[in-house]
């Protein structure tokens, strides 16, 4: 039985809800016009109907104890937002174009994050394909999107959707997004879509009314868990098992993201998530395509990417925020918050070496110890960033790296992320040094839940004893102000920023020891007092050194390998990237003196 309005065929639909609180629950038709049907129970609380004279496009409610008309949970297109009626959609009937297309391994992952309201000026999905090409072109190998479930008004950054099987009616609907896709598809990109299954935002949020899907047994830090081990479990997993399907199937959707997974509270026998990863990979060997699931957690515990024959859950990768906060706070030195935990270079080299820095180690932040060892775990396996939507809009004013720590900084960042041995990921306009900020937005209706999100982003960040006002969530002027000024990325600095992004992700691409991810075939070594990090990594009769200067001030020092004859092949310092100056050579000798100038990268190959 799938869930929610199911088209059949010539003007026959099936509609399905699970209500197990409900005595009695009736189909209200709404458009093209107005009628009421009965629907019939079925086991466990299941209501079901088919119904004659209902073509795509009609628009219905579901009726609960003759007193409630609500939205269909599992409903595929809000039209008039959250509170109004669900559309019928017929999912057979689009032109699909990318029926050649089997998905993209990890290993072949070069992500760049967006947010679908922001990423242009119209804010749609239509409206990213014509940039399609330019970020194809540029090295990058799939897009994410932030979360596009149905959510309240037309500013969000999506987690606070509420229906989760609705793609957003302001950005263009189920339509849109397929369009997107098949586009994206025929570009060669792939298509990772950001899902959140550890809570639904507070606003529209309806589902209670028809049955359990949430506990009170757990909390979450942004609204009531989800019952996913309680009493009438089963069906509120199989409600998100088949929303995960749905964007694979219907969607052709290739990797699902899943939001903060150390937020979904299960202690069942077969967590939920395993069993996500058994039903994703079934449906990706039934249809011939891969299908990827990639988990967000702050718990650094491998067994979340471990197969499930070692004892693990099975995800196929996850993001490293190890890595992120190590990268960042060498540059910024901020020590608030998780970033007390880092400030080492020995934090990044083990993050290159391993992935989790906190691998059973004492953490300052939390107070206790933390995580332990990814050092089994393949490179592919995980996900790492200089900036993401996180890391940058949950700052007070949503600066990005480039206005804390600078233009030289920035690109540093860079290329210590997109050389790594990981799968690297970009968030939208930092390949071009965007200097926008992208703080919190939302676009409520309820007055006393703006009033409490605006107190709540005041009250977190007097905690961490940042000064000032934060922007107003609320006020479309912050929407605005994260508004891409993507014109930008061709004069200046931005321009020159943009040619350094392209230039380190071909050298990615085209060098046959970076084009890998290995961690296996890789040293590192850091000289902590120097603030100066050497990373070699090599393949059959290849090698590189990558040399990066954490230091504000130039640092002497010799050259890592001892013999052998060098290359360079890029060098942040280079005034064609609008550097300060390059101070290291062409080509070097092993062991050769070299001076490294403040906050800069250099890659060097072997000369065979």
């Amino acid at each position: 039985m799938q869930l929610g309005a199911y088209y059949l065929d010539a003007g026959r639909c099936e509609f399905s809800v699970w209500a197990p609180r409900a005595r009695q629950v009736e189909l209200k038709i709404v458009s093209p016009y107005e009628r009421i049907l009965s629907m019939t129970r079925q086991e466990r609380g299941y209501w079901r109907a088919v119904v004659e004279d209902v073509l795509p496009g009609a628009c219905y409610q579901f009726r609960l104890d003759d007193e409630k008309d609500r939205p269909d949970p599992a409903s595929c297109y809000q039209p008039d937002s959250v509170h109004g009626p669900s559309q019928v959609i017929d999912h057979e009937d689009f032109a699909w174009s990318d029926r050649d297309w089997k998905g993209r391994p990890l290993s072949e992952m070069v992500i760049y994050e967006l947010h679908v309201g922001t990423f242009t000026r119209e804010g749609t999905f239509e409206a990213i394909i014509p940039r399609l090409e330019e970020l194809r072109d540029m090295g990058i190998t799939a897009i994410e999107m932030m979360p596009v479930a149905q959510f309240p008004g037309t500013r969000n950054w999506g987690y606070d959707g509420v229906l989760p099987f609705a793609v957003q009616n302001s950005y263009g609907g189920p339509n849109g997004l397929k369009k997107l896709v098949d586009a994206a598809h025929q570009t060669d990109l792939a298509v990772i879509l950001d899902v959140v299954y550890n809570h639904l935002g507070p606003e529209g949020n309806y589902l209670r009314d028809f049955g359990p899907y949430f506990t009170d047994r757990y909390r979450t830090a942004w609204g009531e868990a989800i019952n996913f081990d309680g009493p009438h479990s089963d069906e509120v997993r199989r409600y998100f098992l088949q929303n995960a399907l749905h964007w694979f199937r219907h969607f052709h959707i290739d990797a699902l993201r899943l939001d903060a997974v150390h937020a979904i509270n299960d202690f069942s026998a077969k967590p939920f998530l395993q069993e996500l990863v058994e039903q994703t990979e079934e449906f990706s060997a039934g249809n011939r395509r891969e299908c990827l699931l990639i988990a967000e957690s702050d718990l650094n515990d491998a067994r979340l990417i471990r197969p499930a024959e070692l004892g693990g859950i099975g995800m196929h990768a996850q993001w490293s925020d190890d890595f992120h906060h190590a990268l960042h706070v060498l540059l910024t030195e901020e020590s608030l918050g998780y970033y007390a935990d880092f400030g080492h270079i020995g934090d990044l080299v083990k993050a290159l070496r391993e992935g989790f820095i906190l691998s059973w180690r004492y953490s300052e932040f939390r107070k206790r110890h933390h995580g332990n060892s990814s050092a089994d775990r393949p490179a592919e396996q995980f996900v790492v960033c200089s900036q993401n939507h996180d890391q940058v809009g949950n700052r007070m004013r949503g600066e990005r790296l480039i206005s804390l720590a600078g233009f030289e900084a920035a690109k540093l960042a860079a290329g210590a992320a997109i050389l790594s041995p990981y799968i690297p990921l970009l968030f939208m306009g930092e390949e071009y040094g965007e200097d926008r900020p992208f703080p919190y937005f939302i676009s409520f209706d309820d007055e006393e839940l703006i009033e409490g999100v605006r107190a709540g982003r005041k009250r977190e960040f007097k905690e961490f004893h940042q000064q000032g006002e934060p922007p107003d969530p609320q006020d479309p002027a912050t929407f605005d102000a994260a508004r891409l000024n993507w014109a930008s990325r061709r004069t200046g600095d931005k321009g020159a920023m943009n040619a350094f992004y392209r230039e380190l992700l071909r050298l990615r691409r085209d060098h046959p020891v970076l084009n890998r991810c290995d961690n296996r075939q890789l040293e590192g070594w850091g000289m902590e007092d120097q603030r100066v990090l050497w990373l070699h990594r090599h393949h059959e009769k290849d090698e590189i050194w990558l040399l990066m200067n954490f230091n504000r001030a130039t640092v002497n020092c010799r050259f890592p390998a001892r013999t052998g004859n060098w290359r360079k092949l890029i060098d942040s310092a280079d005034p064609q990237w609008r550097g300060p100056g390059a101070r290291l050579p062409a080509k070097i000798e092993g062991g050769q003196q070299v001076a490294l100038p403040p906050h800069s990268l250099a890659l060097f190959t072997k000369e065979n």
